[in-house]
C-alpha cells in the first residue's frame, strides 16, 4: 500500500482561496417570517460546563440511520478541524493516475467550481495530501473593471493541478490585499503576499510541471500553498484589518 493511499483510507476514517473572489462574496440570513413563532432547532446545543456543542438527541438518531460523510468531502472544512491544521503528506507519484487520487482531484475541482472560488487544496475537503488547485476564469474576470485587474494584477488563468509542489520566490517585494477563504466563511483580511513566484510539481497526469505566476494568480498559489502546511491567511494577516464581510446586513 502506498503511503499516500494510507494517508487517504486514514482522513476517510475520520481524520478530519479558497481564496474567494470579494465581488462573489454572498451573505445569506436565515428566513424568519413574523406570522410564524416556531422555536429555531440547532443540530447543536452548548452543554451546561464549559459551552461546549453537543449533539442534540435528533442529531444523534440521523446519524446512526444514516453515516456522516467521508473525505474527500462535498463541502469546505472550516476552522478549528484539525485537518486544516495539519503537515499534508506527500502523494505517491505511481498513485496519482489511481482511482483514489484521481478522485481527490475531482471532488476538489468540482468543489472550487460550485463554490465559485479560485483555488482549494485537499486539506480543505478533508484529505490531508499535498495536493491544489486553482482557476480564474476568463468571465469571473471580466467581473472587475479594467483599473482593478491592472491594479491587483488579475488575470485569467486556465485549470491548473499541483501535486507535491514547491514554492520559489521569484520577487520579494510584497503587497497587501484583502484575502478571504473557504475554510474561513464569512470574514476577510489584508494579507501580505509575494509579487511573484514559482511553483514546480506534477499535475494530474503525473507529470512534471512548473509555473512563474505574479500579481493575483501569485497570491492564490501561496494561499493555497499555505493550506498543505497547515497555514491559514489568519496566520498572516493584519488583525486590525479582519471583518465580518457580512457586517452591514446585521444592522438591517
Amino acid at each position: 500500500m502506498s503511503s499516500s493511499s494510507s494517508v487517504l483510507r486514514l482522513s476517510c476514517s475520520g481524520f478530519r482561496l479558497c481564496l474567494s473572489s470579494m465581488s462573489r462574496s454572498s451573505c445569506i440570513l436565515p428566513y424568519t417570517s413574523s406570522s410564524m413563532h416556531l422555536p429555531r432547532v440547532s443540530p447543536c446545543r452548548l452543554s451546561s460546563s464549559g459551552g461546549i456543542k453537543v449533539r442534540s438527541y435528533l442529531q444523534y438518531v440521523k446519524r446512526k440511520i444514516i453515516p456522516p460523510p467521508a473525505p474527500p468531502y462535498s463541502h469546505v472544512c472550516q476552522v478549528g478541524d484539525p485537518v486544516l491544521r495539519s503537515h499534508a503528506a506527500a502523494v505517491d507519484p505511481a498513485a496519482i493516475t489511481g482511482p483514489e487520487i484521481q478522485r481527490v482531484i475531482g471532488r476538489l475541482v468540482k468543489v472550487m467550481r460550485k463554490l465559485e472560488c479560485v483555488g482549494l487544496s485537499a486539506p480543505q475537503i478533508g484529505v490531508p495530501l499535498r495536493i491544489l488547485v486553482l482557476e480564474y476564469p476568463e468571465e469571473m474576470l471580466q467581473e472587475s473593471s479594467p483599473a482593478a485587474q491592472e491594479l491587483r494584477g488579475l488575470s485569467a488563468q486556465p485549470l491548473r493541478v499541483f501535486i507535491n509542489p514547491k514554492l520559489r520566490v521569484l520577487d520579494g517585494r510584497t503587497v497587501l490585499f484583502q484575502e478571504a477563504c473557504e475554510s474561513i466563511s464569512g470574514f476577510s483580511a489584508t494579507v501580505p503576499r509575494f509579487l511573484s513566484v514559482e511553483v514546480s510539481g506534477l499535475n494530474e497526469k503525473g507529470e512534471a510541471v512548473t509555473w512563474q505566476a505574479s500579481g493575483w494568480p501569485a497570491r492564490i498559489i501561496q494561499h493555497e500553498m499555505d493550506h498543505l502546511d497547515g497555514v491559514l491567511y489568519i496566520d498572516r494577516m493584519d488583525s486590525k484589518t479582519f471583518i465580518n464581510v457580512c457586517w452591514q446586513e446585521h444592522n438591517e
